[in-house]
């Protein structure tokens, strides 16, 4: 099958392209700067590049390659977030999920492809645990331990996160409304691995390793972490079987931000990480990082697993980390961790 990807050259098109060329799919990379071009040739695709927002150039590239299937997993997330400004970091990336969306699928059902999957997010986007909304058929009670498809996204999620959930829905609802190609959304849970933020060279290790990623409150908000290579595989997986509709992507193992953070300062080598109040938190980063630590829940896999037989290669992100950062040495200058009359911390 000839397969668009667009965002080919992101940490997630890296581990991506080899399973589609090794499957027999005939891949075309699509890729914003000439430099990433390279990146993608060198792993056996035909790279093109294309700016996302540019609808004309997005429907020539695809009228030239007549794609049968598009996999849209363009973001533009720095290498490092600045939490106090997550809404201006993500802002970028939420027109890539809005405007490049309808640009793609435009141009996929112009030239007469026949599926469209899209990459969605399935970390803090749930309902939280304070929420009180009311249960649908099949869905968790809010403030239960794991979250599954039918659960509703956050009713009134704190201001910085708002726009980048909205651009979520309107990519949900873009893709899984357009009657002329089937549309699959996979939810991804929180990336780690080779290229992502949490490798060995990653800016949430270096963080944990300057001690400029506390822990705030008691960590208890549960997250859902995936293998960048397991999120490939799942990938895959969804490709081949042709089916639409959304999946959670996630490991079998949610966690409490009290352990893996902890864990994950163990695996690098670091000092514990710093504890800071809920209130001090609030007050120098915003509500949006209370959020994320105390009060967002963990997510199932269960459907994925199910109607797609995909099974993690990584269940626990605690194999996952030691296998990420085995090796991963601490430089001399940061075995003491940072001074205490530092600037706040970012995290």
């Amino acid at each position: 099958m000839k397969i668009m990807l667009a965002g080919a050259s992101g940490a997630m098109g890296r581990a991506l392209i080899p399973l589609l060329i090794r499957a027999g799919h005939d891949v075309v990379g699509m890729v914003q700067r000439p430099r990433s071009a390279e990146v993608v040739h060198a792993l056996g695709a035909e790279p093109r590049t294309v700016d996302a927002l540019d609808a004309s150039a997005v429907l020539s590239c695809f009228r030239e390659t007549r794609p049968q299937m598009v996999i849209h997993q363009i973001t533009a997330i720095p290498a490092a977030l600045d939490m106090r400004h997550f809404d201006r970091d993500f802002a970028l990336t939420n027109l890539l999920r809005t405007e490049g969306t309808r640009n793609l699928l435009a141009a996929a059902v112009d030239v007469g492809a026949t599926h469209f999957l899209a990459q969605s997010f399935a970390g803090w986007t749930y309902g939280r645990s304070r929420n009180g909304s009311k249960k649908k058929p099949g869905a968790t009670k809010p403030g239960a331990k794991l979250k599954t498809e039918e659960d509703a996204f956050d009713p009134d999620p704190p201001a910085k996160l708002r726009g980048t959930l909205d651009a979520l829905k309107s990519l949900e609802r873009a893709v899984l409304s357009e009657s002329r190609i089937t549309g699959t959304v996979l939810r991804y849970g929180a990336f780690y691995g080779p290229h992502t933020s949490i490798a060995k060279d990653g800016s949430i290790v270096q963080a944990v390793r300057r001690r400029k990623l506390p822990l705030v409150g008691e960590g208890a908000g549960v997250w859902s972490f995936v293998h960048i290579e397991d999120a490939a595989s799942a990938t895959a997986a969804a490709v081949d079987s042709g089916r639409g509709g959304v999946y959670n992507v996630v490991d079998d193992e949610p966690a409490p931000a009290s352990e893996w953070l902890s864990f994950l300062a163990h695996c690098a080598h670091a000092q514990p990480p710093r504890q800071v109040s809920t209130w001090m938190a609030r007050l120098l980063i915003g509500e949006h990082v209370v959020a994320v630590m105390n009060e967002i829940r963990g997510v199932s896999n269960a459907k994925i697993k199910r109607e797609l037989g995909w099974t993690p290669r990584w269940p626990s992100w605690r194999d996952g980390f030691r296998d990420v950062l085995k090796n991963a040495s601490l430089p001399v200058r940061e075995l003491f961790g940072t001074s205490q009359l530092e600037s706040p911390p970012k995290v």
